[in-house]
C-alpha cells in the first residue's frame, strides 16, 4: 500500500530528521505545521475562512537563536518531491518577508528522495539526508560572510608558479559561476598537492570553506599529503593525529584514504551527517576511483575537486562526467612537455634506454641455451627437450636468474651515478611480483656483498617495516643507503623522492596512465635548498626499458583497452534473475518461487547505509509491494535487471570466495534447467576441479569430505537434481576460503642459465626538444675552451679573473676561429639564447666564472615574478600574460601598438586596454621595456 502523507512524514522524514540530530519534539528546534502569515489577498478586506492569508509548511528547523533556518516540505512517497518545489521555495521567501531576518535554506522530499536548494545561490541538488542544526548555521555563515575571491590573494609561497595561479584561479572563478565541480590535469611533479593547498588557503580567508576532506588512494600518500599540509597551513587543525583511529568532527583539514572514508559512510553509526564538508579533493582521479569510490562523492555532495597526472587525451570519460567536464576540457591542464619545455624547466626530463636479452626476444629452450649449460642442466636430470618457454613467460611460468643477473649488472653500468662515480643515485625497480622483487634484491646482495645488504631494499604495502620515521621508505628517501627501492606497485604512483634518478622498467606496463604516473617518480626537479650529498645536482634522469614498453605505447598510444568487469555480487543476481525467468518460461513454478525468494532474501541484504542503495530509494520502494512479486511478468524482470541489478555492486563486506562457488553452482542449475549441455559439462568440469582442491586435512572441511568425494564422480552429476546442488552451494561454499591453504602444484620454474644482452639502445620517445645539433655545438665548444685553458696564457687570465683588453678579446676570438670557424659571437649568442652579452662573457660562463641567463630564462623568471606580485589577476588576464610572454620570446621585440593587435584581441577584442586598468598598462609596459631592451 502506499503511504499517505502523514504515514511518510511519521514512518520515513522524521526518522531522517532524528538521525541528523533534530528532536521533533521539541519545538525550539522543529516546528511542524508552522504558521506563515502572509496576509489577506488584494482587495479583499476580511478573511473568508481563519485559514485565509495563512500558508503552513510542514517543518520549520530553527537555530539555536530561534530563528527559522530551513523549511522542510513533505509530499507523499506516491508523489514526485518534485512537485514541492516551488511550495517550499514560496514558503523560504514568505517566511523572510513577513518575519525578517535571513532567508532559510529549502528542503522538499517525499521520504525516499530528498533535495536542497540554496536559494539564490546554487540550483537544487539532491542529497542523502538533512543537514545538523550545526550544519545548516555553518551553511549560513557562510553565505552572509563570504567573500568576493576575485578579489582573495593567492598565498605564492605555497604556490607561486605561473601556472599553478592559473589553476588556482580557474578554480574560483569557476566557483564565483556558481559551478560546483572541478578536475585539474596537472603533469606528476608540477605541484598538484601545493595547488590544492593554497586554493584551500584562499577558500578559507575569504569564508568559502570551513572543513576539506583530501582523498588518496594509500596510506603511503595519506602521510605524504598530511606533512604537506602541516607545512604550508601549519596552524588549520588536520585529522588524523599520530595514532588516532576514531573519526574526530573538531578539525578543519581531513586527509583519509578512499577505504577508510567509505567504510565511515557505510557504517550504521557514521558520525558524519552528508553535508559536514564544504570541499572534497581526489587525488589521482582515473578510472578505479570512478568505479570504486564515487561513493563517497555521492555521499558528501559538495564542492569537488579532482586532481590527476593522467594526460587529457586519454582520460576515462567517466571521470570527466564525475566533475561535471562533459565537453571533455578539464577546468585547468598543464602538461608533461609544458613543463619541460618552459625556461626554466619546471620538471626534469628522461633518457631513455632500452636493453633486452636473448632469453626474453627469443624465450628459453634447447635452441637458445648454451651448450655449457645443457651439459649442466642434463647432470641436473632435466630432460632439455621438455624446456620450452616464451620470452614474455620470464617471470610468470619461469625465472632464470641468469637474466635477472644481466638486468642488474647493466644498470649498474649505465646509470646514474652519485658524485663519487661509484654507487648509483637514488633508483626504483619496478617488479612484477614479490617473489621478482625478492630474486632482485638477493641478486644485488649477491653481486655486491661489500654493501653488507644495504644497497637494495624491497618495499611493498604489506610490509609494516616500510612505513613511518625510520622505515623503510623514509630511510630510502632520507639515508645515503638504501640507493635501490624494489617496488611492487607501491612506488609506481604519488610518491615524491625528487632524488631519484634512475627508472628500471624491470616488467612489461599495459596502462598508459599508470605507465606515465612510473615514469613521474623522476620528473620532479631538487630543491635547491634541500640539497643531499649523494645528489647535489639532476639535469636529466634515466629509464633502463627492459621490457619494450616505450615502443609497445609507440604502437598503442593508449595501451591495453580493459574492458570493465563486472562485480561477483552483480553476476550473482543476474543469473538467478535469468533462473527465475527460464523457471517460469517452461513451466517450473516450484523452482521460480524458490529463486523468487532467494532473491528478495539477496535484495533484503544490500547495504541500506550505501548511497547506491539511499539513491535507489524508489525503485526500491515499488518492490516492497507484495503484489510486485505475484505474477512476475517479463516487463518486472525487466525492471529488476536494469534498476535493481546494479545495485549490487554496493556489496563489499561478505565472503566472495563463497559467493564465487554459489554464484558457479547457480549457473549450473541454469544450464541444467534451459538444457545447455554443452556449457554444462564446462560448468561441471570446473566445479569438479573447485572442490577437489578443498583440503580434507581442515577439520571444518573433513566434515564433508562424504559430499566432497561424491561430488567428484560422474554418478553424482548425471542423477543431481536441482535441490541437490542448492545443498551442495550450502554446504561448501563456506569452506572454499580454505582452498587457499593447499600448497600450490604449478609453482614457477627456475634456472640459472647464462642470458645475453641481445638489444641495447637509446630510445627516441615523446615530443622532441631542443634540436641535437645545438647541443652538440655546445659541447663541443665548451670541450674544446676548457682543453684550451691548459696552453692559452689569454684563456688562463680570464680564468684568474683578470681584465681582458678588447685587442685581447679579439686575438682570442681570432684563435678559437682558427680551431673551428663557426665560433662566432653572433651564433654564440644564439647558441646560448642571449643576445646581449660579449664574446668574453660567454668564455667566462663556459668557465664557470659567471653565470649568464639566457634570454628565455630571463623572460621566463620576469614574468613569473610579475605573476607572483599579481596574483589577484584573473584566469583572462594571466592567460593574455602568458601569450605576451610567448610573444616576446619568439620574437625578442615588442611595441605598445602590438598589445591591441592579434594575436591579443583573440584574448579581448581590445587587447590590454579591455583587460587591465591604466595602472596596470603602465606595470606591464614597464616590464616588457626593460626585457626587450
Amino acid at each position: 500500500m502506499p503511504k499517505t502523507e502523514t504515514q511518510t512524514r511519521k514512518e520515513l522524514i522524521d526518522v531522517k530528521l532524528c538521525e541528523a540530530g533534530w528532536n521533533m519534539n521539541d519545538r525550539t528546534q522543529v516546528i511542524e505545521e508552522f504558521d506563515i502569515e502572509i496576509g489577506q489577498p488584494a482587495g479583499v478586506c476580511e478573511a473568508q475562512t481563519q485559514y485565509t492569508g495563512y500558508q503552513f509548511s510542514d517543518y520549520v528547523l530553527l537555530g539555536r537563536d530561534g530563528k527559522p533556518l530551513a523549511v522542510v516540505e513533505a509530499k507523499k512517497t506516491s508523489k514526485d518531491a518534485e512537485l514541492g518545489r516551488e511550495q517550499a521555495k514560496q514558503y523560504c521567501y514568505n517566511i523572510q518577508k513577513h518575519r525578517g531576518g535571513k532567508l532559510p535554506f529549502c528542503f522538499y522530499t517525499n521520504g525516499l528522495e530528498t533535495y536542497f536548494w540554496d536559494l539564490e545561490n546554487y540550483p537544487p541538488r539532491k542529497v542523502v539526508g538533512f543537514p545538523t542544526r550545526d550544519d545548516l548555521e555553518r551553511y549560513q555563515y557562510i553565505r552572509e560572510h563570504r567573500k568576493p575571491l576575485a578579489a582573495e590573494l593567492i598565498n605564492t609561497h605555497i604556490a607561486g608558479r605561473d601556472y599553478q595561479i592559473r589553476a588556482i584561479r580557474a578554480v574560483m572563478e569557476a566557483i564565483e559561476k556558481k559551478q560546483r565541480k572541478f578536475l585539474l590535469v596537472m603533469a606528476t611533479g608540477t605541484g598538484k598537492t601545493r595547488t590544492c593547498i593554497a586554493l584551500v588557503d584562499a577558500l578559507m580567508r575569504a569564508g568559502w570553506v570551513e572543513r576539506v576532506l583530501f582523498l588518496v588512494d594509500r596510506i603511503a600518500l595519506r602521510e605524504q599529503a598530511l606533512e604537506a599540509f602541516k607545512e604550508h597551513l601549519p596552524h588549520e587543525p588536520r585529522w588524523p593525529k599520530l595514532g588516532e583511529k576514531s573519526i574526530a568532527k573538531d578539525r578543519r583539514v581531513y586527509v583519509s584514504t578512499y577505504p577508510t572514508m567509505l567504510n565511515i559512510v557505510r557504517s550504521a553509526d557514521n558520525p558524519l551527517s552528508p553535508h559536514f564538508f564544504d570541499l572534497i579533493v581526489v587525488d589521482e582521479s582515473h578510472r578505479s576511483i570512478y568505479n570504486t569510490y564515487q561513493e563517497v562523492l555521492a555521499f558528501f555532495n559538495t564542492i569537488s575537486l579532482g586532481l590527476t597526472a593522467t594526460p587529457t587525451d586519454i582520460i576515462d570519460h567517466n571521470t570527466f562526467k564525475l566533475f561535471n567536464c562533459d565537453n571533455g576540457i578539464p577546468t585547468f591542464a598543464f602538461s608533461y612537455e609544458e613543463a619541460v619545455n618552459h625556461v626554466p624547466p619546471y620538471l626534469c626530463d628522461f633518457q631513455a634506454m632500452k636493453i633486452h636479452t636473448k632469453f626474453q626476444d627469443e624465450g628459453i629452450s634447447k635452441r637458445t641455451i648454451s651448450l655449457e649449460d645443457q651439459k649442466k642442466l642434463i647432470l641436473e636430470g632435466k630432460d632439455i627437450e621438455e624446456i620450452n618457454f616464451e620470452g614474455t613467460d620470464l617471470e610468470k611460468k619461469v625465472t632464470n636468474r641468469g637474466t635477472n643477473a644481466l638486468i642488474v649488472k647493466e644498470f649498474m653500468e649505465e646509470c646514474i651515478k652519485d658524485p663519487n662515480g661509484v654507487l648509483p643515485g637514488k633508483t626504483i625497480f619496478f617488479c612484477s611480483s614479490k617473489s621478482h622483487a625478492r630474486r632482485i634484491e638477493e641478486i644485488f646482495d649477491s653481486l655486491y656483498p661489500e654493501y653488507n645488504g644495504e644497497l637494495a631494499k624491497v618495499m611493498v604495502s604489506n610490509d609494516p617495516r616500510v612505513y613511518g620515521k625510520g622505515g623503510l621508505l623514509d630511510q630510502f628517501s632520507q639515508n645515503d643507503l638504501p640507493r635501490i627501492a624494489i617496488s611492487v606497485d607501491m612506488l609506481d604512483t604519488g610518491i615524491d623522492i625528487r632524488e631519484i634518478v634512475n627508472l628500471v622498467f624491470a616488467k612489461p606496463v599495459y596502462s598508459y596512465t599508470k605507465f606515465w604516473q612510473m615514469i613521474g617518480r623522476g620528473t620532479r626537479l631538487l630543491e635547491k635548498n634541500k640539497i643531499k650529498p649523494w645528489c647535489p645536482e639532476k639535469e636529466v634522469f634515466l629509464i633502463l626499458d627492459c621490457w619494450d614498453n616505450f615502443e609497445y605505447f609507440r604502437l598503442s598510444p593508449k595501451g591495453k583497452e580493459i574492458r570493465p568487469q563486472i562485480p561477483l555480487p552483480v553476476r550473482f543476481f543476474g543469473i538467478r534473475l535469468d533462473k527465475v525467468e527460464k523457471a517460469i518460461d517452461t513451466g517450473n513454478s516450484k523452482i521460480a518461487e524458490k529463486e523468487i525468494r532467494r532473491l528478495r532474501e539477496q535484495i533484503g541484504a544490500l547495504p541500506k547505509e550505501s548511497v547506491t542503495i539511499i539513491e535507489a530509494a524508489v525503485e526500491l520502494h515499488r518492490l516492497q509491494e507484495e503484489n510486485f512479486w505475484v505474477a512476475l511478468s517479463h516487463e518486472k524482470i525487466e525492471f529488476l535487471r536494469s534498476n535493481i541489478k546494479p545495485l549490487f555492486r554496493a556489496i563489499s563486506q561478505t565472503d566472495f570466495k563463497a559467493m564465487r562457488f554459489e554464484k558457479d553452482v547457480l549457473e549450473i542449475s541454469l544450464a541444467a534447467l534451459a538444457e545447455e549441455k554443452r556449457k554444462y559439462e564446462t560448468l561441471k568440469a570446473s566445479l569438479i576441479e573447485q572442490i577437489s582442491e578443498l583440503p580434507l586435512s581442515v577439520n571444518i572441511v573433513a566434515k564433508e569430505e562424504k559430499l566432497i568425494r561424491k561430488a567428484q564422480t560422474n554418478n553424482y552429476w548425471t542423477k543431481v537434481t536441482d535441490s541437490e546442488l542448492d545443498s551442495l552451494a550450502e554446504q561448501l561454499a563456506p569452506l572454499m576460503k580454505y582452498r587457499d591453504s593447499l600448497p600450490q602444484a604449478a609453482s614457477i620454474v627456475k634456472f640459472d642459465l647464462k642470458d645475453v644482452i641481445k638489444t641495447k639502445e637509446t630510445v627516441e620517445f615523446g615530443p622532441e626538444h631542443e634540436a641535437v645539433s645545438v647541443a652538440r655545438y655546445r659541447e663541443m665548444v665548451e670541450k674544446m675552451i676548457l682543453e684550451l685553458t691548459n696552453d692559452n696564457p689569454l684563456l688562463q687570465k680570464v680564468k684568474n679573473g683578470q681584465v681582458i683588453s678588447e685587442t685581447e678579446a679579439a686575438q682570442l676570438a681570432e684563435i678559437l676561429y682558427k680551431q673551428h670557424p663557426h665560433i662566432t659571437e653572433d651564433l654564440l649568442r644564439t647558441v646560448y639564447k642571449n643576445r646581449k652579452a660579449n664574446f668574453i662573457q660567454f668564455i667566462r660562463h663556459i668557465l664557470r666564472i659567471e653565470i649568464l641567463e639566457s634570454f628565455p630564462e630571463t623572460v621566463g623568471k620576469a614574468f613569473d615574478q610579475f605573476i607572483q606580485e599579481h596574483s589577484y589577476l584573473s584566469v583572462h588576464q594571466l592567460d593574455f600574460l602568458n601569450l605576451l610572454k610567448e610573444f616576446i620570446l619568439e620574437r625578442e621585440t615588442i611595441q605598445k601598438r602590438d598589445l591591441i593587435q592579434a594575436p591579443f584581441t583573440i584574448i579581448h577584442p581590445h587587447g590590454i586596454r579591455g583587460l587591465f586598468s591604466p595602472a596596470e598598462i603602465e606595470e606591464i609596459l614597464q616590464l616588457t621595456e626593460r626585457l626587450v631592451a
